[in-house]
């Protein structure tokens, strides 16, 4: 817990100066708190003994007062804004690494649980801080300077302080220590809870398709009572824990008055220092609430907080070699050299031995069945992973040795999902260029065949599309990802089925959208339908991560291998008393 606790101190590190004038005046509060039952039982004494001294203290405790009021502004107003900004900046960094994480460990931990790892580990760093800053702090420095002022005063009713912080100390640490595990249990929970929700609501239209409402509540319920079943034991200290420590501040005032009113008996005592003792064994009780609260948060928040930091700790992904320089100018030029990939170790899936030099400008086609290789290779292109063995060059350079942003700002992807969001059509477009002008927007949209339908949206450019576009067609979702590629005008363009979801019809306009997106770039084309791959200057015939063939489409078809069966499947070749022809 305490290198969690560390851990996360540390984050408070970009603004040293803001959090040591806020520690400063906590240790002014820290003092004031212990000055005002001092003041108090002067007072008493002094109005008991009927002297002149009793305005001067209280004009001291007024002002004192007053200074309390600023300190405790200070702080307040400083602590909130701080402990904001640093939250906001730990999410920024979980954000920025969960957005590059491989796809495999993305769609591993589910976007529901990755969504709650990053709120859920940002708020609790807010009330972390907010809670050291605000209450901890104080607390703890007035306790410290208690007992040492404590035992100076009166070392028997100090001592009788000091029994029973002990004793409320040990009760919470056999607490904390009795529900750490099952707090790690609780959040796991949490998590499947949270990753159920986001995977249900993420395919809500698969649900109601097959009437399985009842049975998704039903199991979202079973999740639920396995939460409250971890939690309740937990609960159950904490709410014991509530008891001892409400009870404990009673105890500490009826024992203080005890010994007290048996040192007065004695003439070891006046009336004003017992009246002080009782004011701090109040303020003893609650500042032990106030930090036994706070460990109990710790505690609670330490599952939390350690989900949070594996993902900012995440390095899964590619990651820039320490001497990656940005790419210049480029051409296009894209050559896989003796590239292997296993996607898992124990898995026959990725790439192996794939050797192919492409000239600057031509377009590649991909095809072959699921599972063949071909969005792995893409992804090895993107850096989305990296080789096992071989290397890749783009322009003649590896592309381990150019930083990332770079490289993909050089490639440009068209999915199958066209990967939209629910915001403005303008806004879509601009992930591919920031800023970018309206008259850039329209000649990408022309360009792709996009600009039509986008007139006719309310709003125009404005017109909020929905989620993962839905108030768009298919036909206009891809259209519109194909303007946003024609947008970023990168020299590399990466087709991944872009058009197998399609009707005809619309493929054939989707079609005409890619052609023009192509120009002047390097393309490689994945896709199902041979329709698509007729005219591209090198198919690749990928099989178990192999290419097993290669050549025009009028090659492999004369050469009646695998590629040959595939467009006779397809109808694109017919077979006569002479062999394969193209088909009418």
């Amino acid at each position: 817990m305490l290198k969690v606790y560390a851990r996360a101190l540390s984050h408070l590190g970009p603004e040293k100066g803001r959090a040591v004038l806020i520690v400063g005046a906590n240790l002014l509060l820290g003092a004031l708190a212990l000055l005002d039952p001092i003041l108090f039982g002067r007072v008493v004494d002094s109005l008991s003994k009927g002297t002149h001294a009793t305005w001067p203290v209280i004009g001291l405790w007024a002002a004192l007062g007053a200074v309390g009021i600023g300190a405790g502004v200070t702080v307040s107003v400083l602590a909130d804004r701080l402990a904001h900004r640093r939250r906001l900046a730990a999410m920024t960094a979980a954000f920025d690494n969960a957005v590059t994480l491989p796809i495999s460990r993305v769609s591993e931990q589910g976007t529901g649980k990755l969504v709650r790892v990053i709120l859920a580990g940002g708020e609790s760093l807010f009330w972390l801080f907010l809670g050291l800053m605000r209450e901890q702090l104080p607390a703890a420095f007035a306790l410290v300077l208690l007992i040492p002022v404590a035992f100076w005063m009166n070392p028997a009713m100090a001592t009788v302080l000091a029994v029973l912080a002990v004793v409320y100390v040990v009760v919470n640490v056999m607490v904390v220590r009795r529900t750490e595990d099952g707090q790690r249990e609780v959040d796991q929970h949490h998590q499947e809870v949270s990753g159920r929700i986001g995977d249900v609501v993420s395919n809500v239209s698969v649900v109601q398709a097959y009437a399985n409402l009842k049975s998704e509540t039903a199991k979202l319920e079973a999740l639920g009572a396995a939460l409250l079943k971890a939690q309740f034991p937990v609960l159950n200290w904490w709410g014991l824990l509530v008891v001892l420590t409400r009870s404990a501040s009673t105890v500490a005032m009826v024992c203080v008055f005890i010994v007290g009113a048996a040192l007065a008996a004695a003439g070891k005592t006046t009336v004003g220092e017992i009246v002080s003792f009782g004011g701090f064994a109040g303020m003893l009780i609650s500042k032990l609430d106030v930090l036994s609260g706070s460990i109990a948060r710790m505690v609670m928040g330490v599952p939390t907080l350690d989900t949070f930091f594996d993902l900012v700790d995440d390095r899964a992904g590619s990651q820039d070699d320490p001497d990656a320089r940005p790419l210049d100018r480029v051409d296009g030029a894209v050559a896989f050299e003796g590239v292997s990939h296993r996607v898992t170790a124990d898995s026959d899936l990725g790439v192996f031995d794939v050797d192919v030099t492409v000239e600057a400008g031509r377009t590649v086609a991909l095809v072959g069945a699921s599972g063949a290789g071909k969005t792995t290779l893409m992804a090895l292109l993107q850096r989305l992973r990296d080789p096992d063995q071989g290397r890749i060059t783009l322009d003649g350079v590896d592309i381990r040795k150019v930083t990332l942003e770079s490289l993909r700002k050089s490639t440009a992807v068209v999915f199958q999902d066209a990967g939209l969001f629910n915001r403005s059509i303008a806004d879509n477009l601009r992930l591919a260029k920031a800023e970018a002008t309206e008259a850039e927007l329209e000649a990408a949209l022309r360009a792709a065949q996009a600009w039509d339908f986008v007139q006719q949206k309310e709003g125009g450019l404005d017109y909020k599309i929905g989620e993962r576009g839905q108030l768009l067609s298919g036909g206009e979702r891809q259209r519109l990802a194909i303007a946003r590629a024609i947008l970023k005008d990168a020299p590399v363009l990466i087709l991944d089925e872009a058009t197998s979801a399609l009707d005809t019809v619309t493929e054939a306009r989707v079609k005409a959208a890619l052609d023009a997106a192509r120009r002047g770039r390097t393309t490689f084309v994945i896709a199902h339908r041979l329709s698509t791959v007729v005219d591209a200057d090198l198919i690749l015939v990928m099989d178990k991560g192999r290419i097993v063939e290669r050549g025009t489409f009028a090659e492999l078809c004369q050469n009646d291998g695998r590629f040959a069966r595939m467009a006779e499947e397809a109808g694109l070749l017919e077979r006569d008393g002479e062999g394969l022809a193209e088909a009418a």
